[in-house]
C-alpha cells in the first residue's frame, strides 16, 4: 500500500464528499438527520452557492448523474439551461462580435441550476424545502470563512468591480477592499431572497411537493425571474471592452425546466461507466476509455503510460469538436464502437502529436469552424476563462465546484455545479448572485452542432462521474476543471480500474492533462502537445515524455484537480470516501 495524505474513509451509514469542506459537512448533516443522498445533495448544491461564489452560483448550471437504490438504473439531471430565444448568431455578429465574450450578459444562457435540484429533491428526496436550505441561508445570512481563492479572485476584480460593476462592489468590497482569507463574509441579499422563496413556497400548504413545485415556480416566473429578466438588459461591460444588453428574458426563464435523461455508458474491464451525453463533453471520458488497450498492456505510471493516455485524450478531445454539441446528430454508438476506436487507436504513435485529428465515424469527414482552425492567442482580460486549465502560473483556482454522497440504502449521486460565478457578470443586487457565462462555449459560425442556436444547450464542460459493478453503483467521483474534468477524473479512474489503488490513493495520484486542443472558454485557445505534470512525478518518466515531444510544463506538486469520490460495496454494504488533498478544500467525512 502506498503512503497516502489521508486514509480512505470506510463505514456503514453515508458518505459525503465536496469540493469544500463545509459542503462536505451539510450533506453529511442531512444524512444524519434521516434524509437520503438526494436530500443531502440538495442541501450541499444551495451551501456551495453561499461559501464557493468564486465557483458557482444559483445563476449558473449544474448536472448531475446519480442512481436511486429502488432501480440501480444511471440516470442524468441536466440542469444546464439553453441559449435564450435572442440569441442569435445575426444579433452577436451585429454588434461586431466574432465570438461570444466570456464575461458580461451577453454569454448568459438560462440558469439551470436551481430548477434541477428542486426537481430532484421533489422526485427523489423525502425531505421539505426548509429543511435542505436552511444551512445555506445560515452561512449567507450570518456569514461563512472566505477561502483563499475567493480573496484572490475578488482582488483581480477590484478594479472591474469599482470601475463597472458597481453591485459586485458593494457586496465583496465592503471593508473597502478585498476580503482576506479567514475573514467572514454575509450575504445578505441572498439570505432574503431564499427566505422570501420559502414564504412564497410554504404558502402552496402544507403538501411536500406542492411547496417544492411553488417554489419553481417562484424561480422561474416569479419575483426571482422579474429581476433577473430586468438586470439583464442592463448595459453590462464585458470581456470584449464594450457594454453590451443581455438577451436573457423572462419569458425565456418561464419555458424552461430541468429534464431527466438516460446515461450514456461504457463498459472497460468489469466497470460500466455511466455520463451524461454528447450535448456536453461528458462522453470524452468514455471515449477515452474506448481508446485504451487492455489494462494487462498498460504499465500504470509509466511513460508509456502517460504518452499513450494522453495521446488517446488528444484524440477524444478531437472527437468533442468535431461531433458534441446540442445540435449533433453522431450517435455515441458510433463514436464509441469498437471498430472505430480500434483504427483510431492505430494513429498513436510514439511521438506527441501537435495535431487536431478528429474522426469519421460512419463514414462522415468532420468539419470545424473556421475560427477554431485558426491560431488563437491567450488572453489575459479579467474575469474571462475557465482558470484551472487557463493559467500559465504555478496555482490552479478553478471555477466549478464537485460533490459525491452516497447513502446508507444505496442510493449514490455525483454532482457538478458551475457558472454564475462572481467574476463572470455583476452581481443582481436584490438577489446576491450574477448570471452565468455559459454561452461562450458557443460559435458564431451556423452549421455546426455547438453553433449559437437559441433553445440549444451549450457544449459545458461539468462532467460528474458514475461506476456500476455487478449491476449497482459501485462509485461516484469527479473534479472542477473545465477540459480539465474528464483528463483529472480520467487519471483517478485508472489508478483504481488499472493501477488497483485504494480511492485515496488514486485521488493522490500525481495529476497531468494536455490541453492540445481549443478551450471551450473564451478565447478559445489551444496549447499543441502542451503536457502539464505535477512536480512529483519520476525525472526519468518526464525527461522520456520530453523525448516523445510532450511540451512539459512542470506544476505545483499539488496543484492539478480537486477530486471527490464515495463508493459502496453492494456485498457487504460498506461505504467509503476520499478526496484530494490540493489547495486543502476538498474533504470527505462519513461513517
Amino acid at each position: 500500500m502506498r503512503q497516502t495524505t489521508r486514509p480512505t474513509l470506510q463505514g456503514t451509514f453515508g458518505m459525503a464528499s465536496a469540493s469544500h469542506w463545509l459542503v462536505s459537512a451539510t450533506a453529511m448533516g442531512v444524512l444524519e438527520r434521516g434524509g437520503n443522498a438526494f436530500d443531502a445533495a440538495v442541501a450541499a448544491a444551495f451551501v456551495e452557492h453561499v461559501v464557493e461564489p468564486n465557483e458557482n452560483s444559483p445563476g449558473g448550471d449544474a448536472v448531475i448523474v446519480f442512481a436511486s437504490a429502488r432501480d440501480n438504473v444511471p440516470r442524468v439531471l441536466c440542469g444546464q439551461g439553453p441559449a435564450p430565444a435572442g440569441a442569435t448568431i445575426e444579433h452577436y455578429t451585429g454588434l461586431g462580435l466574432d465570438v461570444v465574450p466570456g464575461t458580461g450578459t451577453l454569454a448568459a444562457a438560462i440558469p439551470g441550476a436551481i430548477d434541477a435540484w428542486l426537481t430532484l429533491l421533489r422526485d427523489y428526496g423525502t425531505m421539505r424545502l426548509r429543511e435542505v436550505i436552511d444551512p445555506a441561508i445560515g452561512y449567507a445570512e450570518h456569514g461563512h470563512p472566505i477561502i483563499a481563492d475567493i480573496s484572490a479572485k475578488v482582488t483581480e476584480m477590484e478594479q472591474v468591480f469599482r470601475t463597472e460593476w458597481t453591485s459586485s462592489a458593494e457586496l465583496y468590497l465592503t471593508r473597502g477592499r478585498p476580503p482576506l482569507p479567514g475573514e467572514m463574509h454575509r450575504n445578505p441579499a441572498l439570505a432574503a431572497m431564499w427566505k422570501r422563496l420559502l414564504t412564497e413556497a410554504e404558502s402552496a400548504g402544507a403538501d411536500r411537493d406542492a411547496q417544492v413545485e411553488k417554489a419553481r415556480q417562484v424561480w422561474s416566473a416569479g419575483f426571482i425571474a422579474e429581476e433577473i429578466a430586468e438586470f439583464a438588459q442592463r448595459e453590462v461591460m464585458d470581456s470584449s471592452g464594450t457594454r453590451h444588453r443581455g438577451v436573457l428574458t423572462g419569458a425565456d426563464l418561464a419555458g424552461w425546466r430541468a429534464q431527466y435523461e438516460d446515461a450514456v455508458t461504457f463498459t472497460y474491464g468489469d466497470w460500466t461507466v455511466a455520463k451524461s451525453g454528447p450535448w456536453g463533453q461528458a462522453p470524452v471520458f468514455l471515449q477515452q476509455l474506448a481508446l485504451l488497450p487492455d489494462a494487462g498492456e498498460l504499465e500504470y505510471g509509466s511513460a508509456d503510460f502517460i504518452h499513450r493516455v494522453v495521446e488517446g485524450v488528444k484524440l477524444a478531445f478531437a472527437d468533442r469538436e468535431a461531433w458534441y454539441g446540442d445540435g449533433s446528430d453522431t450517435p455515441m454508438d458510433a463514436l464509441l464502437a469498437k471498430d472505430y476506436n480500434d483504427e483510431r487507436r492505430a494513429l498513436i504513435g510514439a511521438r506527441a502529436s501537435r495535431e487536431l485529428r478528429p474522426g469519421a465515424p460512419q463514414g462522415r469527414e468532420p468539419v470545424l469552424p473556421a475560427r477554431l482552425r485558426a491560431d488563437i492567442a491567450n488572453s489575459d482580460a479579467p474575469g474571462i476563462g475557465e482558470p484551472t486549465t487557463r493559467y500559465l502560473k504555478a496555482k490552479a483556482d478553478g471555477d466549478t465546484c464537485h460533490f459525491d454522497i452516497v447513502d446508507r440504502w444505496g442510493n449514490m449521486i455525483s454532482g457538478t455545479p458551475s457558472g454564475g460565478w462572481l467574476h463572470s457578470n455583476p452581481v443582481i443586487p436584490s438577489l446576491g448572485f450574477p448570471l452565468g457565462t455559459r454561452l461562450q462555449m458557443t460559435w458564431l459560425e451556423p452549421g455546426y452542432p455547438t453553433s449559437l442556436t437559441p433553445g440549444r444547450r451549450p457544449r459545458t464542460t461539468l462532467s460528474p462521474c458514475l461506476a456500476f459493478r455487478d449491476g449497482a453503483p459501485a462509485m461516484a467521483f469527479g473534479s472542477p476543471g473545465g477540459d480539465a474534468q474528464d483528463q483529472w477524473a480520467y487519471n483517478f479512474f485508472l489508478g483504481v480500474a488499472v493501477g488497483g489503488l485504494s480511492l485515496q490513493e488514486a485521488a493522490d495520484a500525481p495529476g497531468w492533462h494536455t490541453m492540445s486542443f481549443p478551450n471551450s472558454f473564451y478565447p478559445r485557445a489551444s496549447q499543441p502537445a502542451s503536457l502539464y505534470l505535477e512536480d512529483r512525478h519520476d525525472p526519468a518518466v518526464v525527461a522520456e515524455l520530453r523525448r516523445r515531444g510532450h511540451v512539459v510544463t512542470i506544476v505545483e506538486p499539488w496543484s492539478l484537480g480537486r477530486l471527490s469520490v464515495v463508493a459502496r460495496d453492494r456485498q457487504t454494504g460498506v461505504v467509503s470516501a476520499g478526496a484530494s488533498p490540493r489547495e486543502m478544500r476538498p474533504y470527505a467525512v462519513g461513517r
